[in-house]
């Protein structure tokens, strides 16, 4: 897909995927959700991509939905019989089933899906510009991009329920101390701040057992009790414990050298990989 939304740039195996309609302040519209979706696709799919970074072009990082329609912006007309489903969603759920780690670089305001897809994030940096609001309420529509989902297990139910209830917007500070975002950062210290992070992810770790840690942390949020855990962590264990990674973690680490991981994301992942059973929308 050619991007016409967003900016695809890789260095030293950091994938920067920036949202790039600065003149509507990054608003999200259909094509930016195709070419987001696509361009996880190219970086799960690319061994040389171990880490991405989502950030703004501009003086925002994404003001929400697209207005352009005024008042029917969100009067959704289905092409198909059934009820169409919400484009902020998908996204999120796409990010969910990322196999490599996914940092958000906030660089200025983020409302409605600007801050719901930073919820499906794994680490969230903001700039001092940084601003956030779930506005749902202020527009008369409901939390979307399965917000009601990521928002509570990264906030907790009463601070989730207080943004939402409100629609205010609300400042990096708060972000911060409410444990959204990880730190902030002078704006020209942002990106070197995200990218410093995503090196951290990159050098001298196993792209497998980094994607691994990924899905069993974000899949186990639903699980009901710790068995599930101990059944896929022992799975997990013995499948990656005869790999040619673990044999060069043990001997870089015995033999006090650096490692070199030969497992690949696209071919080596555990046979039970995946192990959850796909949910189908209805």
């Amino acid at each position: 897909m050619k991007f016409e939304t967003i900016l695809y740039e890789v260095d030293k195996g950091i994938l920067t995927i920036t949202l790039n309609r600065p003149e509507r302040l990054n608003a999200f519209n259909n094509r930016m959700r195709d070419e987001v979706i696509s361009a996880l696709d190219a970086a799960d799919a690319d061994d040389n991509v171990k880490a991405i970074i989502f950030t703004g072009s501009g003086r925002a990082f994404c003001a929400g939905a697209d207005l352009g329609g005024g008042g029917d912006t969100f009067n959704y007309k289905p092409k198909t019989e059934g009820i169409p489903r919400d484009g902020g969603g998908m996204l999120t759920l796409r990010i969910f089933e990322c196999l490599k780690p996914v940092i958000s670089a906030c660089n200025g305001p983020a409302v409605g899906i600007g801050a719901t897809m930073q919820c499906a994030m794994d680490i969230r940096l903001a700039s001092e510009n940084a601003k956030y609001g779930f506005v749902f309420s202020k527009r008369g529509i409901v939390p979307e991009a399965a917000s009601s989902w990521f928002l509570p297990r990264v906030v907790g139910i009463s601070t989730a329920l207080e943004w939402t209830f409100s629609g205010r917007i609300f400042k990096a500070d708060e972000a911060l101390e409410r444990g959204f975002v990880r730190s902030i950062h002078a704006a020209d210290e942002l990106l070197p701040a995200a990218r410093a992070l995503a090196a951290e992810f990159c050098n001298e770790t196993s792209a497998v057992s980094v994607a691994m840690a990924r899905q069993m942390m974000w899949k186990m949020l639903g699980a009901d009790h710790p068995m599930e855990a101990h059944q896929i962590d022992s799975r997990g264990v013995y499948f990656t414990g005869k790999s040619e990674d673990a044999q060069e973690g043990v001997k870089s680490f015995l033999e006090k050298r650096s490692a070199s991981y030969p497992g690949k994301v696209s071919a080596d992942m555990p046979e039970f990989f995946p192990w959850w059973e796909e949910r189908d929308f209805k």
